[in-house]
């Protein structure tokens, strides 16, 4: 999981290649826990919020508080 300073910094194009690869993570997590060869439930939650604070980052790009030529807020 990458922290907020690393996210902050990539740029938007990167930002969508990271959310499809955690959302990717998420469906895997879901499907071994159906199958009950799920070893570390917390990793979950932990994805969920991993991809709700990447989407968070996207959206600040699109409204432009994040400048995206030099990743400092607005």
């Amino acid at each position: 999981m990458k922290n907020k300073e690393e996210l902050a910094g990539l740029t938007l194009d990167e930002l969508k290649e990271k959310l499809t690869e955690v959302d990717e993570e998420y469906d895997n997590l879901h499907i071994q826990k159906a199958t009950h060869q799920l070893t570390n439930p917390i990793r979950i939650r932990d994805v969920r919020k991993e991809i709700a604070r990447i989407k968070t980052y996207i959206h600040q790009h699109e409204l432009g508080i994040i400048n995206v030529t030099n990743n400092e807020n607005v």
